[in-house]
């Protein structure tokens, strides 16, 4: 398979081309895309609006990027691939899929928290991909999906979940990913606690459970998000 002009041209220069703030070129492209595809949509931010934004002239902008899918591309997968490798690093230190579980969950947003324009232009525009580069994306997201779902067998197995079937899997995911409408990373709430108060209702949903009620009651309520 041919490398990419990204991978095999621009990847090394870029490495080299450090700025002042430690900020490759290269990475300050990917940065300013994610911010310019979150805000406007992909389609609607020509190359040159991206050179303009990062200081680069359309020139050197497209000899870095090679062509403005492939930057996409980059995009959609960098964050995808920082979740799966947080998530094998916490399942494989791990034992007891509750624990794993939470701990997943607590790395899912963190990575969405880090790297939020990414996921927004991962959620919205991924579908612009095509040929080899929607595969490989897709593949790689598969892999993700299939981390969760080992973790939510296991738990079958341990006999503390109840079903590892795909629309669970799917179902954790949905909520987890949409976090992004609304969750704020300098928010009255740290993001770890969103996860921990998510994992809990995921696990134990809403209700109350038979003979807690009163108990509850004498518990001072959690912060709530600012709306």
């Amino acid at each position: 398979m041919r490398a990419s002009r990204w991978t095999r041209d621009a990847a090394p220069v870029a490495q080299a081309l450090l700025e002042d703030g430690g900020e490759s070129t290269r990475d300050r492209i990917l940065r300013v895309a994610a911010e310019k595809f979150a805000q406007k949509g992909y389609h609607a931010t020509g190359v040159a609006e991206l050179g303009d934004a990062a200081g680069i002239k359309r020139g050197a902008l497209y000899y870095h990027i090679g062509s403005k899918e492939d930057l996409l591309y980059q995009l959609s997968r960098r964050h995808v691939e920082e979740a799966l490798t947080r998530g094998r690093a916490v399942t494989a230190d791990t034992t007891g899929a509750v624990d794993k579980f939470r701990l997943l969950v607590r790395e899912h947003l963190r990575t969405l928290a880090a790297r939020r324009d990414e996921v927004i232009v991962v959620m919205h525009e991924m579908y612009a991909l095509t040929g080899r580069r929607a595969k490989e994306l897709n593949k790689l997201r598969s892999e993700y999906e299939q981390l969760f779902a080992a973790v939510l067998r296991e738990g079958v197995d341990e006999g503390v979940f109840t079903s590892a079937e795909r629309i669970e899997v799917l179902g954790v995911l949905s909520m987890l990913n949409y976090t992004y409408v609304w969750l704020d990373p300098n928010g009255p709430i740290s993001v770890d606690e969103i996860a921990e108060r998510l994992t809990d209702l995921i696990l134990h949903g809403v209700r109350v459970p038979s003979g807690a009620a009163s108990a509850r009651r004498a518990v001072p309520r959690r912060r709530r998000l600012a709306t």
